[in-house]
């Protein structure tokens, strides 16, 4: 049984999903570092320096101690960052569609079964009728 798993967890099938796994989430990591790090920037700049990653609307504030501690955090919608996750997305979601476009154009294309010649019955068949004839 044990040998059994072992060539079901060994096949090709399972480890290139593995593979494509990790690579997914360090894709993921590398397009979140872009986006945060690049494109958020630039649209910022080019809106008038408004940082989506501080967009919020307050429930209600913090409210604060005679000392300056917090005593209650402020409690908001973070909307800047639900902005942020989205060209996330679309930029994953892009990024994924180029490479699964590519690999396509890089795999062969499926060669078209010989046709079936005549069995054996029909080839008996034809020399018994010409034998005949």
């Amino acid at each position: 049984m044990l040998k059994e798993f072992k060539e079901f967890i060994m096949t090709g099938n399972v480890i290139d999903l593995a593979v494509a796994v990790l690579l997914a989430g360090a894709m993921g990591l590398v397009v979140s570092g872009f986006v945060n790090d690049i494109m958020m920037p630039l649209v910022g700049h080019f809106t008038g320096g408004v940082s989506f990653e501080d967009m919020k609307h307050v429930l209600s504030p913090a409210v604060m101690a005679a000392d300056g501690t917090v005593e209650k955090p402020e409690n908001a919608i973070m909307y800047g960052k639900w902005i942020n996750a989205i060209i996330n997305l679309i930029i994953v979601g892009f990024v994924l569609f180029i490479i699964v476009k590519a690999y396509n154009k890089t795999k062969a294309p499926a060669e078209e079964p010989a046709p079936a010649g005549p069995s054996e019955v029909d080839l008996l068949t034809e020399i018994r009728d010409a034998l005949k004839k």
